[in-house]
């Protein structure tokens, strides 16, 4: 009786009439599927746990671990304190937060504008502009055409130059355009009959109806920016004060960029030395924590507009 209910179950899971990702999962299916997350996880976590330990190391601790460091002793504040006091990273934390708010906004406000314009079918020329965006997604001028128009322009050694030539992305104005098109027109005429304007509209009714999407494409933007430093080095090389996080964190890991009271040990007076790649893993860490922070106040809105404009596009 055992085997024969063994084998009626088998055969209801090997149902034919039915495709295979419906069929119950086995157990060693299951089993593969945790180790394999398991894996990815270990990958992603264990990393990141060693930058953030190395970051609190001591000089001895990293001799003694020879390089990076997975087991924590000896902590100390020593590399945060160097940064945070003053000097070229805390003045670059605040260039990039500055650069990050600023241009986010004003992508942020120019990419709405833009969308919405294309998704009202009567407004004047959007098919032809909708076709230019498209084109300029595969076919692009060049760096060094970009480079003379920033720098006949005035932009060289500027502020906007970081936010204003990398403002626009097309693929975030043609995943807004595909959201606001498909807006419940029923809202927008029922708007129209109160008397409300295109501003309004816009404001009262689309936006509201598109805070899943905005949230996406505003993360997109502000991490752009943040983690952007290719246009330091083509406008901005030589004033130090003027440099974001990322360039000064491209400057010391790459090209050994030394601080002000680095000696050939470390960092300090000499009593409280700080290490080095302490001193490395530290910018790295304050790096990637304002992404971390915020990412997970906008991860129902990520998936929920990931999955949204995916269906709508």
């Amino acid at each position: 009786m055992t085997i024969l209910t063994a084998a009626a179950t088998a055969a209801r899971r090997r149902n034919p009439a039915r495709p295979a990702w419906e069929e119950p999962p086995s157990v060693a299916g299951q089993a593969s599927k945790s180790a394999v997350l398991v894996v990815i996880l270990l990958a992603i976590l264990v990393p990141l746990w060693s930058v953030v330990i190395t970051s609190l190391s001591t000089q001895a601790a990293i001799n003694e671990a020879g390089g990076m460091v997975l087991v924590p002793h000896d902590l100390t504040l020593n590399a945060y304190d160097t940064i945070l006091h003053g000097g070229p990273v805390a003045r670059a934390l605040l260039v990039s937060l500055g650069i990050t708010v600023v241009g986010t906004l004003f992508s942020m406000v120019i990419s709405v504008l833009c969308a919405y314009g294309l998704s009202r079918r009567g407004s004047l020329g959007h098919r032809t502009i909708l076709m230019l965006l498209i084109v300029t997604m595969f076919v692009s001028a060049g760096l060094i055409p970009s480079y003379l128009v920033v720098v006949g322009l005035g932009g060289y050694d500027q502020y906007w130059a970081l936010i204003v030539p990398s403002a626009v992305s097309v693929f975030n104005i043609i995943v807004l355009r595909a959201f606001y098109s498909g807006t419940a027109t029923e809202l927008i005429d029922a708007a129209r009959m109160d008397g409300a304007g295109e501003w309004r509209i816009l404001w009262s009714v689309v936006l509201p109806t598109s805070r899943a999407v905005t949230a996406v494409v505003t993360l997109f933007y502000a991490v752009a920016y943040w983690n952007s430093f290719f246009n330091v080095m083509l406008y901005m090389p030589l004033d130090s004060r003027k440099w974001p996080l990322q360039y000064v964190l491209y400057q010391y890991v790459s090209l050994g960029f030394n601080m002000p009271g680095q000696t050939n040990s470390g960092f300090g007076d000499g009593k409280s030395l700080t290490a080095p790649l302490s001193l490395q893993m530290a910018v790295i860490v304050l790096t990637l924590l304002p992404v971390v922070v915020a990412f997970p106040f906008l991860q129902k809105h990520l998936a929920k507009g990931m999955l949204t404009g995916a269906i709508k596009g």
